[in-house]
């Protein structure tokens, strides 16, 4: 019995729940270390934007996908840390310095938005989120003296100990790191029990009160974990664009992120790197398709934000999982192949609906 009692305490603490998920993670690592050398770099670089947006990814599903608070600002969180890590890389302070302040002050202004909004839920935090939004890019405008205003700001490249990472290769297994450790990071988060109070307000607020969770304290917390990550993804985008612009995080590029984890899958770690897979190949599919279509619908202006509407829509409807509850579904389809049955997910939609009614 103790043996026992060892076994499954330790199934519960490991990571990797069996083989195949040692196999599959260790061939995605693999295939990541030597993607430099088995890419070129176009799609090099493809990757460590999708390793970037992942990283933003992940903070907003612990908002929107784990805690049930959505935000409809999300790149004013990401322009807070592109600036601030532009700035201070500028202005000679060391990378990793740099990198956690653009990550604090970020926090900073995450708990400065989640303590107003906790009195405000649904559709109402998202107009605030929104508002703040529009005030964060309209003070990036205006303060030219540190950001350059509409005239932007030119970004070093990062050093490291001495290192220049000035090539793509370099500078990918940077974004790499990061992003391993803000995943693993966020894994262990979610099996703690303040992840698990963040689910419980998800789920119901009421009933996370009954039990005991202080709503307030794990609604900023969340807030400034979330906006935390995103001031780490913008340190790493300012340095990969080299050029910042207020323009670049307006609430085009809010929605973009939104998109980014509804279409992933919210509640979902791999729905945050899914959805930044689509986010960044999306563009280059609609830009293929544009030359087999009519030149009245290829050369629209209004052509990708119509096929993100339509996407969405999709997904809504039938998939309201997004990509990773997709993916979920065809996996049960063979392992439970011949026994599957057409009807095993209905009471999951059911669920669903009700929750959103709620």
């Amino acid at each position: 019995m103790r043996f026992l009692f060892k076994t499954n305490y330790d199934q519960d603490i490991r990571l990797a729940k069996h083989g195949g998920h040692v196999f599959w993670y260790g061939l995605l690592c693999l295939f990541l270390a030597v993607a430099p050398w088995a890419i070129d770099e176009y799609w090099l670089a493809q990757l460590t934007f999708v390793l970037i947006y992942g990283i933003v990814g992940l903070g907003l599903m612990l908002l929107a996908g784990f805690t049930g608070l959505f935000s409809l600002g999300h790149a004013a969180f990401l322009g807070v840390g592109a600036y601030t890590q532009a700035v201070l890389v500028n202005a000679g302070v060391p990378f990793p310095i740099a990198l956690v302040c653009a990550g604090l002050l970020a926090a900073a202004v995450g708990v400065v938005v989640g303590l107003p909004a906790l009195r405000v839920k649904g559709i109402y935090l998202g107009m605030a989120t929104l508002a703040f939004g529009f005030i964060v890019e309209e003070g990036l405008a205006r303060w030219e003296s540190v950001t350059g205003g509409n005239k932007g700001l030119m970004v070093n490249y990062p050093q490291l100990f001495g290192w220049a990472l000035d090539t793509t290769q370099s500078f990918y297994f940077l974004c790499l790191v990061v992003c391993v450790a803000s995943t693993l990071a966020i894994v262990n988060l979610m099996r703690s029990p303040t992840g698990r109070a963040f689910v419980a307000i998800r789920d119901s607020e009421i009933s996370a009160q009954s039990m005991g969770i202080h709503l307030a304290r794990y609604k900023t917390l969340s807030f400034a974990l979330s906006a935390a990550l995103a001031g780490l993804g913008g340190a790493l985008y300012a340095h990969k664009i080299q050029f910042l612009s207020p323009e670049q995080f307006s609430i085009i590029q809010s929605i973009d992120l939104l998109l980014m984890v509804v279409i992933g899958g919210l509640g979902s770690i791999h729905g945050a790197f899914l959805g930044a897979i689509f986010l960044i190949v999306m563009p280059q599919l609609i830009a293929l398709g544009k030359d087999h279509l009519p030149d009245a619908i290829g050369q629209a202006a209004g052509l990708q934000g119509t096929v993100y509407g339509l996407v969405l829509i999709a997904f809504v409807l039938f998939e309201p999982m997004g990509l990773y509850g997709r993916w979920l579904k065809v996996r049960t389809y063979f392992q439970l192949f011949p026994f599957y049955r057409k009807g095993m997910f209905k009471r999951q939609k059911s669920f669903q609906k009700s929750d959103r009614l709620k």
